[in-house]
Formats: structure tokens, sequence, C-alpha cells
């Protein structure tokens, strides 16, 4: 006789807390908690170069935290699901719900394949403040543009749900034959390159948690001003976290409301309203799902681009002779992270001085970042190539010197990455 277990599978929410899938999943059974590395249905976007090192990395702390009963898979989700389904004679699976197109598409596949074969699928927002679905306008479409879409469509609809803590009396269920281990999926290259992360990060849910209490004790009460100047400790650094799931949004919205005096606080605002840009992004993603590697304002797609290969690999290395750029481009590729404001003033000067196509920016991004997030990514590379929704207008060009002039004064930030 088989036991009468249920099936979570793990994606972007490698965490116990604040998980709605696996809280209802552990609610009805005896849980048997998967991650499968697909290598079969997200086809563009396989995952980059510095995002496999906090993959690795997450899924090591999350099998901790689950007494090593975390089972990993390499393949194709629908083959595994199904296989794992006959084994155990399953009738429940839950899932925390992905948003972008690929997984959209292979989600609805293997939910309607299990459902003819009468097995049960239950998904959950795990991820995001606001379904992207229920914020439109009066006219049904949905917003272009960020200040209406979250003051009106989101601040304007229901609050955010409540976090949900992790019952701990919740039973496991270890698969004992034929696992993978993590270091089968091959996340990590044979060349250690990567190994210099380990001075700036310790990825995992306990270490979201130390993050999120550090910003709150440290960053939050300059945020408003301080987070234009990279130099000062007045950014969270969350968004690997958030993007890997160890850390929910809701978590942070409501941890940064309890935590601030008042409602109206300026800086608690304005970092409520940057977890609204991320939404914003996802809300694109959504509903404009071309834009990963389309210009969402056709009228960009005729720019004569000059993608000049020597001028790009400068760029990359940050030998382009403009301080303040070269040191966020040595930032990324030293710490797998680079500061907002200076995401901003290298984007710009890629695509509007160098006038290189803001894809080719994103490629980049996209395998140096720890937190390369589809959504995120992609929105913010049109913002600032100006083919995007509520993007800065194209004739809006950010002066790298005066930016540095202003935002380093000291040059305390360039001279640490630029000696």
């Amino acid at each position: 006789k088989t036991e009468n277990i249920v099936l979570f599978w793990f994606r972007s929410d490698l965490r116990l807390n604040d998980n709605p899938a696996l809280h209802f999943a552990c609610k009805k059974s005896k849980v048997l908690p998967i991650y499968i590395l697909d290598n079969k249905n997200i086809k563009k976007f396989q995952i980059g170069g510095a995002s496999k090192w906090w993959l690795h990395n997450s899924l090591v702390e999350l099998n901790k935290s689950l007494n090593n009963s975390l089972s990993i898979y390499l393949g194709d989700p629908i083959k595994v699901i199904h296989e794992i389904i006959n084994k155990y004679k399953i009738k429940d699976v839950f899932w925390n719900r992905c948003y972008d197109p690929d997984s959209i598409k292979r989600d609805k596949e293997i939910k309607s394949k299990l459902n003819d074969s009468d097995i049960n699928v239950f998904t959950y927002n795990g991820s995001l403040l606001w379904e992207p679905w229920n914020i439109l306008k009066s006219d049904n479409t949905p917003y272009k543009v960020f200040t209406p879409f979250y003051r009106k469509g989101c601040l304007g609809s229901s609050e955010p749900r409540f976090p949900i803590e992790f019952d701990e009396k919740s039973i496991f269920f270890e698969e004992k034959s034929n696992k993978l281990s993590i270091n089968d999926l091959n996340l990590l290259d044979n060349f250690d390159w990567y190994l210099k992360f380990n001075q700036y990060w310790v990825p995992g849910e306990k270490s979201a948690k130390n993050m999120l209490d550090n910003f709150i004790s440290e960053g939050l009460s300059d945020y408003k001003e301080g987070r234009n100047f990279p130099s000062k400790k007045n950014v969270s650094r969350l968004s690997p976290y958030i993007k890997f799931g160890e850390i929910s949004v809701n978590q942070i919205w409501y941890s940064i409301l309890n935590n601030s005096k008042s409602n109206k606080d300026k800086n608690t605002e304005h970092f409520l309203s940057e977890l609204g840009w991320r939404e914003f992004s996802y809300y694109l993603l959504y509903h404009f799902p071309q834009i990963v590697d389309t210009n969402l304002q056709e009228k960009f797609n005729k720019f004569p681009w000059v993608n000049n290969i020597n001028v790009y690999t400068n760029w990359k290395k940050g030998q382009t002779g403009y301080p303040i750029v070269d040191a966020g481009m040595r930032e990324l590729w030293e710490t797998g992270y680079m500061h907002n404001r200076v995401r901003m003033i290298v984007g710009s000067f890629l695509v509007k001085n160098l006038l290189i196509d803001w894809r080719k920016g994103e490629e980049w991004f996209w395998d140096c970042l720890l937190d390369a997030d589809l959504a995120s990514n992609s929105s913010s590379w049109q913002w600032v190539a100006g083919s995007g929704a509520d993007a800065a207008p194209y004739f809006r060009i950010f002066n790298p010197i005066l930016q540095g002039k202003k935002f380093d004064p000291e040059g305390e930030y360039t001279k640490r990455f630029v000696p």
C-alpha cells in the first residue's frame, strides 16, 4: 500500500515561509517536494551564468531547511511529473504560478494533461502583490503608464495578501531511490570564476530575512534621497533574493509598513512604489509578452543602431573611459550586481551614446546579473531605450559626467571599482 502523498513543485519560490502553494499542500497531506531544472520548455531565456551560481546555492539552502527531502530532477516537467505521479499514485499537485510566456504555456499544458488524468492541480500566487489580470483600466484594457497603474490600479484595488507562516509540523516525504543531487544539475562551471561572489553574497531564505532587517534598521530612513547615491547604504540589495523567491514581496511589503512610523512616510512610500515598479514589469510581461525581445513602441523598429562590436566589448569590460560607467560595469562583473542609479547610467550610455541596440545590453545583464529577471530586465532596458511603456523619451540622455558629479561627488563609489 502506498502512502497518501501530494506533490509540491518548487519553481521561483525557494522558501518555506509565505509560500502559499506549499502551505496548502502541507495542510492536505504529507508532501513530496521537488525541483525540476527545465531544459526543454524555457527556450530563449535559459538561466544566465551568474544566476546559476545563485540557484545552486539557493537549492542547497532550501534542501537543508527541508531536512534533505528535496528531490531534484532535470528535464521536461511534463514527463517528470507524470512519472512521479504514476510511481506514487499521487492525486494532488501544487505549485505557485510563473508569469513569463514560456512558463505560462508549459504550465497550461501540464495542468490540462493532469486534469485529463483526473489529477487535481492547485495553483497560487506566490510572487506578486496583485494578479496582472485583475488590474485593468475602466475600459478593460491594460495600463501602459506606471503612475495610474500603481496609484489607481494597484493601491485602488485590494490590499496585498498577508504573509503566511510556515507550519513547522509539516511532514515531508523523502524519495529514497534514484535521486539526482544538486551537483548533478551542473549549474557550476568547471572554471570557478564565480568564487568571487562568495565574499559579497549568501543566498538562501535566512540570509534574505537578515538582509531585509538590516535594510529596515540602516537604510530605509533616508531611502528616497539616499538610494540615488551608489556609495551609500540606502538600497535593500534584496533583488536576487526576490528573483529566486527566497523572500516574498508580500513579506517585504508588510515588514516595511510595520516598521514605518506612518504610511505617509516619504521613504516608506517610495520604497513601496519601487516594489510597484517590479509589479509593473511583470504586468507588462504578462499583457505584452513580446517585450522580451521586441520594441513595445513599434516606431523604434526602424532605429538605425550602430552595433559596433569593439565599442560593445569595451562597454562590457568597463573600459569606455567614462569613470562612473566603467565603475558600474566592473561592479557588475565583480559582484553580480549593480546599483540601480548606475544601471540607468550605463544603460543610457550604451543605447544613447554608443547607439547600440538595447537587446545587446539586456543580453549581457542576463548573463552577469545574479538578479537577472525576465520582467524587470526587459522592461527596464526598454524604459532606458525609450522604446517601452512609460519610457524615458528618446531624447532624454543621462550625461555620464554630470551623473557622476551629482551622485558620486567624492568619487567614493567610482574609485572602489576604477582605482
